[in-house]
């Protein structure tokens, strides 16, 4: 890891937006399953694609990943990789 990017700095509003995100996903999540707890598999699972679809979650990931890596330096090491390229080098990705 680069020495610059042993400390990352955020401003305080875009970390309070990154979070205000977070908390969004996170909460509503949460009261999908609270809710469906005792319905139907279906029903949950329709819920749950609704709320990603209609609220645009992947839109809203994507803000929080981009405000949480704008901060880092991006030079390439010996591998032709960032920092963060080589953190998530192994992510194991979804596949139908």
């Amino acid at each position: 890891m680069l020495e610059a990017n042993k400390e990352i700095v955020i401003p305080g509003e875009a970390a309070l937006e990154a979070l205000k995100e977070i908390e969004f996903i996170l909460i509503s999540l949460h009261k999908i399953g609270s809710y469906y707890t005792d319905k139907p598999k279906a029903d949950y699972q329709r819920a749950t694609t609704d709320f990603i679809d209609n609220k645009n979650i992947t839109q809203k990931l994507a803000k929080v990943r981009r405000i949480l890596s704008e901060h880092f330096d991006t030079s390439l090491g010996d591998d032709e990789m960032d920092d963060i390229e080589r953190h998530m080098e192994n992510l194991d990705f979804w596949k139908p």
